[in-house]
């Protein structure tokens, strides 16, 4: 079925906030002519280099030398010639360049025991040989500020197993977000051997810098009695039981201007009800999620209460969610329940007054009411960098699907910071992401806290999990 709309709004691509008050909707040009938003602060942090260590297989710490080596140098891109700029070298970049520890000061892996008679490493062999490693390195966090884990190809028969649903990134995330380790995993085919240095450069950079306590940008345009939760949730499932042994919920807190990189997990036993892999809060747990996160918020306002709070999930909410959510806030604070819905149906196209099918994608923003708590939100399209700039390249892109479970925030409001936070994932180099970070970290925190052996009840830095 065919619909034409007439009247679609229009949110304006948001501005970021870089070093020296300078503004732009390109993060790496912006980068490259104002600096980190926290430039300063890093210099006084980190006067002479950011420390990498390493844990590497033994006989690879030249490889890595050269790694950190490209990261301190200019490079051209060879891909998204449209997007991608030069690359200046790190320290011409944030101001402090990298420095790879000696050899002495890292953990090299001896792997010949790893390797079965079938040619293969055993993911167990493997998680207990690096699990061990994180943990001697734990013992020496005052030497380094990053820490890189190099994975060479040879030992990816070790990377996963579907049968015990074992992912060794999400592990290795696991193991250093357990001793409080900012961390790099570096795969030998990604990192070291990928064709374009540019694209692994700014790539490494950008989360090696983040990760070390910087922010390279934050949004310019940002009401600061707002916060942002998004919600995710961790289920683990008893194979010996049939049952649910519990449900950590995952709890993320943002400042408006998406740098309040902050989340609480805890366990729980109490829910109203669930719905294959997603469950339903009770109207008590509901409360007691929002009324932690609400006090992760005042412990960075010096106490204040946010004015507004929109809560973001992929699931709808439930009355007893709703009401949950409710009871946990001030009667003064607005709240907006919105459920971010990633398959839709709906397409758009551009169509001329003859009725020909323009040659671009319609505009990322742009917004359609489909009714008065539903809109279609295109956060993938196109952008104007120096002409018409589609990231994707190729295909119709699909919007987003907002439904308002409960509030009346105005509608072009809630679109334009869903679109904003669509550009504060610091994990990459692109101009967005099609999801905001509430829900895309959210979605990696619940999956890493899968394979931590104890979840403590305090709040955690995300990039302790990037």
């Amino acid at each position: 079925m065919l619909k034409q709309f007439s009247q679609i709004l229009n949110c304006t691509e948001p501005k970021l906030l870089f070093g020296n008050n300078g503004s732009g909707i390109h993060p790496l040009q912006g980068l490259i002519d104002y600096g980190p938003f926290s430039k300063s602060n890093m210099l006084s942090q980190f006067p002479d280099s950011i420390r990498i260590a390493a844990i590497l297989p033994a006989g690879s710490y030249a490889s890595l030398s050269k790694l950190v080596k490209e990261l301190n140098t200019t490079q051209y891109p060879k891909e998204r010639k449209k997007y991608l700029k030069n690359f200046p070298g790190f320290k011409s970049l944030f101001g402090v360049p990298l420095e790879l520890n000696a050899l002495n000061g890292c953990i090299e892996l001896n792997d010949n025991e790893l390797f079965e008679a079938s040619g293969n490493i055993s993911h167990h062999a493997l998680a207990d040989k690096l699990g061990n490693a994180v943990r001697a390195m734990a013992a020496r966090r005052l030497e380094y500020d990053v820490l890189f884990i190099l994975l060479p190809e040879r030992w990816s028969s070790g990377f996963s197993c579907k049968e015990e649903n074992f992912d060794l990134h999400d592990f290795l995330k696991a193991q250093t977000a357990t001793h409080s380790i900012p961390s790099q995993v570096v795969r030998e085919s990604s990192a070291l051997n990928y064709f374009c240095r540019c694209s692994v450069a700014w790539r490494m950079s950008i989360a090696t810098y983040v990760k070390a306590g910087g922010i390279p940008w934050k949004l310019q345009e940002v009401n600061e009695d707002t916060a942002f939760i998004g919600l995710s949730y961790s289920v683990l499932f008893n194979e010996g039981t049939g049952k649910y042994d519990f449900i950590t919920c995952c709890s993320q807190v943002f400042d408006a201007d998406g740098t309040g990189l902050e989340f609480i997990a805890y366990e729980t036993d109490e829910i109203a009800h669930q719905r294959g892999d997603n469950p339903f809060l009770s109207r008590s747990e509901m409360r007691k999620v929002m009324a932690r996160s609400i006090s992760l918020y005042q412990r960075r306002h010096c106490g204040r209460i946010p004015k507004r709070v929109i809560v973001h999930k992929t699931t709808h909410f439930t009355k007893d969610e709703v009401d949950g959510c409710f009871d946990a806030f001030h009667s003064d604070t607005k709240v907006d329940l919105l459920q971010v819905v990633q398959q839709v149906d709906w397409r758009g196209v551009n169509v001329y007054s003859k009725g020909n099918i323009g040659g671009y994608p319609v505009k990322r923003g742009s917004v359609v009411q489909l009714d008065h708590d539903q809109i279609l939100l295109w956060t993938q399209g196109v952008v104007g960098l120096n002409g018409p700039f589609y990231k994707e390249g190729k295909g119709i892109p699909e919007p987003l699907r907002i439904v308002r479970h409960a509030g009346d925030g105005n509608w072009l409001d809630n679109a334009q910071a869903i679109l904003g936070l669509t550009k504060m994932d610091w994990n990459h180099d692109g101009l967005y992401k099609r999801l905001p970070i509430t829900l895309g970290y959210a979605s990696t925190l619940a999956t890493t806290i899968k394979r931590m052996g104890s979840l403590q009840n305090r709040p955690y830095e995300f990039r302790f999990f990037m």
